[in-house]
C-alpha cells in the first residue's frame, strides 16, 4: 500500500514538473507576442515616414474660431486649419481633421488616432512635458467674457470672486480659473462656454483672446457679450508625439511660410495677424 501511494505521489510530482515548463512557455509566448505587437506599432523610420506611407496628416482639433471651425459647407477652415493644410500639401499628403475631446488630447496623440494637436494650443507645462511641441507661432491671453451690460461691475480680479465661470475642460482657461480660485463648470469646448453665458447658466466664461475677438461683440452670434480682464498671457504651439521628427519638419515649414508671406496672408484672412510671432 505504501509503495503504491509513493508511486502515485511520484507520478503526480512528475505531472506538475512537466506542467511548469509548459506554463513558462505559454508566458514566454505571450511576452513575445506582446513585444511583436509593440514593434508593429513602432515605426523606426519616424513619424514623417509613417505619415507619408499612409498618405495623410491627421490633425486633432476642436471647434475654435478663428483657428479651427466649419464653413457653411461643413469644411474645416481657420488660421490653424489652413496652415495645417498648407504643411500637408508641402509633405505631399492629404490633411484630415478629427474633432477630439480636448481633455484627452495627449491620449489621442499617443494612441496614434491623430498625428498632431493643432488647435490654438497653449504651451503649458503639462503640454510641453507630454508632447514635443513646435516653436510658438501666436501670442494669446485668457480673457473674461460676460454680458456687456454687466462689464462695468467687474473691473478687477477681486470683483470676479463670486461669479460662476464656464471653461473648456483641459484648457488654459480652466487652469487660469483654478489658479485664481474661481468657481467654474467645465464644458466640452470654448464655444460651449459662450452658450452657457448667453443662456445665463454661467455668469461668465474664460476663453482665448483670439476666439473672443472673432466670436463676440457686434456682428457676431454673441453681440451682447464682451471681454474684459486678461488673466494670463501665453503662446500657441503645435503638439507632436515625443521623439517625433514631425515637430522639426513643422518648425521648418513655419520659417519658410513666414518668410514667403504665406503665414501672414492666412493670418490676415482670419484677423489674427497682430498675434503672429516671427519665425526664424
Amino acid at each position: 500500500m505504501k509503495k503504491k501511494m509513493l508511486s502515485l505521489m511520484l507520478a503526480a510530482m512528475m505531472t506538475v514538473s512537466c506542467a511548469v515548463p509548459a506554463l513558462a512557455a505559454d508566458s514566454d509566448t505571450a511576452a513575445v507576442s506582446g513585444a511583436e505587437s509593440a514593434a508593429e506599432s513602432f515605426d523606426p523610420k519616424g513619424d514623417l515616414a509613417y505619415i507619408k506611407d499612409k498618405g495623410d496628416l491627421i490633425v486633432g482639433i476642436t471647434d475654435f474660431e478663428p483657428m479651427d471651425y466649419k464653413d457653411d459647407d461643413g469644411k474645416w477652415i481657420g488660421f490653424d486649419a489652413d496652415l495645417a493644410a498648407k504643411v500637408a500639401e508641402d509633405l505631399g499628403v492629404d490633411v484630415k481633421f478629427v474633432e477630439i475631446d480636448w481633455d484627452n488630447k495627449i491620449l489621442e496623440l499617443n494612441n496614434k488616432s491623430i498625428d498632431c494637436v493643432w488647435n490654438g494650443m497653449t504651451l503649458t507645462d503639462e503640454v510641453t512635458k507630454s508632447m514635443d511641441c513646435t516653436n510658438a507661432y501666436c501670442n494669446n491671453a485668457q480673457v473674461v467674457v460676460l454680458p456687456s451690460d454687466k462689464a462695468d461691475k467687474y473691473k478687477d480680479e477681486d470683483s470676479l470672486k463670486d461669479l460662476q465661470f464656464a471653461v473648456e475642460a483641459g484648457s488654459a482657461g480652466e487652469a487660469a480659473a483654478e489658479e485664481k480660485g474661481f468657481s467654474c463648470t467645465s464644458v466640452t469646448s470654448q464655444a460651449d462656454t459662450l452658450m452657457e453665458v448667453k443662456a445665463g447658466t454661467s455668469d461668465a466664461a474664460i476663453i482665448d483672446l483670439l476666439m473672443a475677438g472673432a466670436m463676440i461683440g457686434k456682428g457676431t452670434s454673441y453681440p451682447d457679450l464682451t471681454h474684459t480682464l486678461e488673466l494670463t498671457t501665453e503662446k500657441y504651439g503645435v503638439g507632436c508625439r515625443q521623439g517625433s521628427d514631425l515637430r522639426d519638419c513643422i518648425n521648418g515649414e513655419f520659417v519658410k511660410l513666414y518668410k514667403d508671406g504665406t503665414m501672414k496672408k492666412i493670418a490676415e484672412k482670419y484677423g489674427v495677424q497682430d498675434a503672429l510671432i516671427e519665425q526664424k
